[in-house]
């Protein structure tokens, strides 16, 4: 059985892409194992739809030695089915350098490793790139870089960030993308790179973790406004909110606010709940802060991690 491995920062299109993607495998079992950081599984449930066999992994990475375990449970879950394919959406902070270790281990060895795919917001990565350690990791073991959202990247971004991606990993190949649309030729050109000489597993002290629940009488424009205000001083903000009109789903990279009706089937405990995630020098816990201001009363909690 094949896996792959989809990687790649926060808000970079993954789950987008792993939408495209699984086309390819039309007629094949596949089985999907994906690992959100925040406390709620909400990529998990925007994929249900696939109708394929899935895992979720939440409230932390994949690959750190906090869910290691765990990962590797499901792994062997997912052997015992015999799928033919296996899709391991990691999440956008993961430090993916021990992959072909933990794939090595007896249990597993049936599972042939094809290679990771790393996606990359043309827009923000060299922004993030400088501050989050994970994401020069992440194209490190990456043998294909998808650029995605070159639609809205201006030609200096995009050339900036080939440039950025081609120096972390000489070898990667990088195709330019919209939406995480996948042409089935690029297929080829996921391979396994060589074990990295070291793995670091240490956890990253930079990183900022929030999660703020509402109210549901908070309306749709102040939710907006709550967004605007904290937004640039996140990485990613990204969560299911009830609101006076109804569910919405807020995903937002940085200031590039995207808050849309919801209508699909969302568990109670992930009602109401907006994961916020940011890096070093970012001021998380004072734009907070000054939010509690304007929308206080519509901020019933907020829980740092």
């Amino acid at each position: 059985m094949d896996l792959y491995l989809i990687t790649g920062f926060l808000g970079a299109g993954k789950t987008t892409f792993l939408r495209n993607f699984i086309h390819l495998f039309a007629g094949k079992r596949v089985y999907l194992i994906i690992n959100e950081f925040g406390k709620t599984g909400i990529d998990g449930t925007l994929l249900q739809e696939m109708g394929a066999v899935m895992e979720e992994i939440s409230n932390g990475s994949i690959f750190c030695s906090c869910r290691l375990d765990q990962f590797e449970t499901v792994l062997a879950a997912a052997v015992s089915g015999e799928p033919d394919v296996i899709l391991v959406e990691a999440s956008g902070l993961s430090d993916p350098t021990n992959i072909q270790k933990i794939l090595s281990q007896g249990r597993l060895d049936v599972i042939q490793y094809k290679g990771s795919v790393c996606l990359v917001d043309a827009c923000w990565f060299s922004k993030v790139v400088e501050t989050a350690r994970m994401c020069r990791k992440q194209v490190a073991v990456s043998s294909l870089a998808l650029l995605n959202k070159v639609d809205a990247a201006s030609p200096e971004q995009i050339e900036h960030t080939e440039a950025l991606l081609r120096e972390i990993n000489p070898g990667i190949i990088v195709q330019r993308t919209t939406f995480g649309a996948f042409q089935p030729q690029w297929l080829e050109a996921i391979c396994p790179e060589p074990a990295l000489e070291e793995a670091f597993q240490n956890a990253d002290i930079t990183l900022q973790k929030a999660c703020v629940i509402f109210s549901p009488d908070i309306t749709p424009v102040q939710l907006k406004g709550f967004l605007t205000l904290v937004g640039e001083e996140t990485y990613r903000m990204k969560g299911f909110v009830e609101t006076s009109s109804g569910l919405y789903l807020a995903d937002c990279v940085s200031s590039a606010i995207k808050l849309d009706p919801y209508a699909g089937d969302v568990s109670a405990d992930d009602r109401g709940k907006l994961v916020l995630l940011a890096g070093k020098g970012m001021r998380l816990r004072q734009i907070i802060k000054q939010a509690k201001t304007w929308y206080g009363q519509w901020m019933k909690e907020v829980q740092y991690g």
